[in-house]
C-alpha cells in the first residue's frame, strides 16, 4: 500500500479512465480517455518505500493495488479507504467543506487512482505537511482492519537512493555504479579498515577519492565531503557528496564516535592469531543477538556489516565477488532506528581490523571457519530483525546469507576434502576411539553422525583434538551445547566447523601476527594503504 503523493500543482483536468470514480458519496461513470498525468495513488497492499521522493526504501508508484491474495475490495470500500487516505494527508480533511476538490478512480479490481487540487475552496494551500508518512500510518491501519497482507516498511534508516540523474550519468558512462554508489562503499570500507579518524582520511584518499575535510574554527573537524575525479558537473568541477548524504551512519560524528570507541576501549590481551579471534568473535554474534539488549545487539549487527565489508580486502580472487555482494546487501541490515552501543562489540571489531594487518591464512581452513560463523550471525541478524518487524533489514540480511552460503561453499570445499582424506586414512582403533567419543557425548545422534558421509572429516577434527591434549568427547559436548543441532542438515559439517572454532582448538598459529602493521588490501580494492603519521589532509 503506497502513500498518496500529491500533485506538483493544481490539477485542473478531470482524470479520465473506464470505471467507476468516487467524488464524494455517489459513484458515477466516466468515459474512456487519456489518463490525467499527474494522477497519483494509494492503497492496500502497495508496497511503501522507506522515504518519499529519491530517499532510500521504495520510490511512490502510480496506483493503489491489492497485493496478490489479497480479496478483491468492493467500491464503497475502495471509496472509503481514499476519504481515509485524503483525511490523513490533510488534502481533504473530513467535515471540511472547502477541503481540496478530488477524484478516485477504479477501472480495475485491484486498484484505484486518486487525483487532487492542491488548492482548497478558500483560495489556500493544504496543510499536508509530512503527508507521506501520514498516509502510511494510516495505510498500516488500512491494512489490519480490511484483512490485508502487511507489506513491509521502511524506518528511514535506508541510505539515500541515487537520483535519476545520478543513474543516467552512470549508463552513460558505462558504469555498473553511480558515483554515490561507489563512493559510499569505499568510505564503508575506509571505516571497517581504520583505527583512527585519521587512517580513515587516509585510506579515502587512498582508494582514489577526492577528499575535502571541514574544520571549525577552533580546529576540530566538522565533517568531510568526497568525490571521485572523474565526476564532473557542467562547470567541470567535482561532484562532492558528504558523508551523512551517502548513508545515515557514514556521517563524520558517528563514524567518529565508532572509531573513538574503539581507540579508548582497552584490548583484550590473547595470543590467539587474528583470524582465530575473528571467528570465536563472531561466533557468539547469535548468542548476543539472543541475550543482549537492543542497543548491543544493534552494535553487533553494525560490526557483523563491517566485517562484510572488510573480508573481500584479504579473500582469494575467486570469492571477491560473492562476498562484495553480501557486504552491498547487508549494507541496508547494518541500521535500524534502535541506537548501538557500540562499546558492547568491541572485541569483534578489533579481531575485523586486526585480520586486515596480518597477511591472508596459508590454511583455507581457517577463512571457511569465518565464513561458516559469519553465515549463522547474518541469519541471527535476520531473525532479529524479523522479531522487531524490521522488514527491509530482515530481507537483506537474507540475500546476504544467499552470497555468503555460495561463498562458504567455495571456501570450504578444498579445506573439507582435505580434512575428508585424512579421516579415511585413519587407523581402524583411532576411528573407534571418536565413534566412542560421539557416544558419550552425542547418544542420542550418534548413529545419525557415524552413518553420514563425511563422518571421516568430523573423525580427523576430533583426532586433532585428542593429538593436541583435549578431550574429545568434552569438545563435542561443549559445541552442542553452543547452540541445537536439531535443525541441522549435515550434523557432522556443521560440528566440524563449530569444533573448529572453539578458542581451545585453534586451526593455525603462524609464527607471528603482527595486528599492529599495515592494512593487507586483497586485489579486488586497491584502498587501504600503509598510514602515516602526520596531519590530516587538507580542503580541496
Amino acid at each position: 500500500m503506497r502513500p498518496v503523493d500529491p500533485c506538483p500543482s493544481p490539477c485542473n483536468r478531470q482524470s479520465r479512465s473506464p470505471g467507476i470514480t468516487h467524488t464524494g458519496d455517489r459513484p458515477r461513470s466516466i468515459p474512456d480517455g487519456p489518463r490525467n498525468h499527474q494522477d497519483r495513488a494509494t492503497g492496500p497492499g502497495t508496497r511503501t518505500g522507506d522515504r518519499p521522493g529519491d530517499r532510500g526504501g521504495d520510490r511512490p508508484g502510480d496506483r493503489d493495488r491489492d497485493r496478490p491474495g489479497d480479496r478483491h475490495l468492493t467500491d464503497d470500500e475502495w471509496a472509503a479507504i481514499a476519504r481515509r487516505v485524503l483525511n490523513a494527508t490533510g488534502i481533504a480533511p473530513t467535515g471540511d467543506p472547502d477541503a481540496c476538490r478530488w477524484v478516485a478512480v477504479r477501472h480495475a479490481d485491484d486498484h484505484i487512482h486518486i487525483v487532487a487540487t492542491k488548492v482548497r475552496g478558500d483560495l489556500r494551500p493544504p496543510r499536508n505537511w509530512n503527508d507521506f508518512l501520514r498516509a502510511d500510518k494510516e495505510l498500516v491501519a488500512i491494512e489490519k482492519e480490511y484483512g490485508l497482507r502487511q507489506v513491509p516498511r521502511g524506518d528511514r534508516t535506508a541510505a539515500q537512493r541515487p537520483t535519476r540523474a545520478e543513474q543516467e550519468k552512470a549508463r552513460r558512462t558505462g558504469n555498473a555504479l553511480t558515483s554515490r554508489e561507489h563512493l559510499r562503499t569505499i568510505v564503508r570500507t575506509a571505516v571497517s579498515a581504520a583505527t583512527t579518524t585519521e587512517e580513515f582520511f587516509r585510506l579515502v584518499e587512498g582508494a582514489g577519492a577526492l577528499l575535502d575535510v571541514q574544520y571549525f574554527p577552533s580546529g576540530d573537524v566538522r565533517g568531510y565531503k568526497v568525490a571521485l575525479a572523474d565526476d564532473t558537473n557542467a562547470q567541470g568541477e567535482p561532484v562532492w557528496f558528504s558523508g551523512s548524504t551517502l548513508a545515515a551512519d557514514l556521517s563524520y560524528p558517528k563514524i567518529a564516535k565508532r572509531l573513538t570507541v574503539h581507540d579508548a576501549t582497552p584490548a583484550e590481551r590473547t595470543e590467539a592469531p587474528a583470524w582465530q579471534r575473528l571467528a570465536v568473535a563472531v561466533d557468539r554474534t547469535p548468542d548476543h543477538l539472543a541475550d543482549s539488549e537492543d542497543q548491543a545487539g544493534q552494535a553487533h549487527i553494525a560490526v557483523l556489516a563491517e566485517a562484510l565489508d572488510a573480508l573481500p580486502l584479504v579473500a582469494p580472487v575467486g570469492l571477491q565477488a560473492q562476498l562484495m555482494q553480501a557486504a552491498a546487501a547487508f549494507e541496508r541490515a547494518g541500521r535500524s532506528r534502535v541506537r548501538a552501543h557500540h562499546q558492547q562489540a568491541q572485541a569483534t571489531r578489533r579481531a575485523v581490523k586486526a585480520i586486515l594487518r596480518v597477511a591472508p591464512p596459508r590454511d583455507g581452513a581457517l577463512l571457511a571457519t569465518v565464513l561458516d560463523a559469519l553465515l549463522l550471525a547474518v541469519i541471527a541478524a535476520q531473525y532479529w530483525h524479523r522479531t522487531r518487524d524490521y522488514t527491509q533489514q530482515a530481507e537483506a540480511a537474507r540475500q546476504a546469507t544467499e552470497y555468503l552460503r555460495v561463498a562458504y561453499r567455495a571456501a570450504a570445499a578444498e579445506p573439507l576434502a582435505v580434512v575428508h582424506h585424512r579421516g579415511r586414512l585413519l587407523a581402524r582403533p583411532l576411528l573407534e576411539r571418536q565413534a566412542a567419543a560421539v557416544h558419550q557425548a552425542l547418544p542420542d545422534l550418534a548413529e545419525q553422525i557415524l552413518a553420514e558421509p563425511a563422518w571421516p572429516t568430523l573423525a580427523a577434527t576430533l583426532n586433532e583434538a585428542t593429538t593436541a591434549g583435549h578431550d574429545p568427547a568434552a569438545l563435542l559436548t561443549q559445541a552442542a551445547r553452543h547452540r541445537e543441532l536439531d535443525t541441522a542438515a549435515n550434523l557432522t559439517e556443521v560440528l566440524t566447523w563449530r569444533l573448529r572454532r572453539l578458542p581451545d582448538l585453534a586451526v593455525e598459529k603462524p609464527p607471528h601476527d603482527r595486528t599492529t602493521g599495515r592494512v593487507q588490501p586483497g586485489p579486488a580494492t586497491p584502498m587501504p594503504r600503509p598510514t602515516r603519521p602526520g596531519s590530516l589532509p587538507r580542503n580541496r
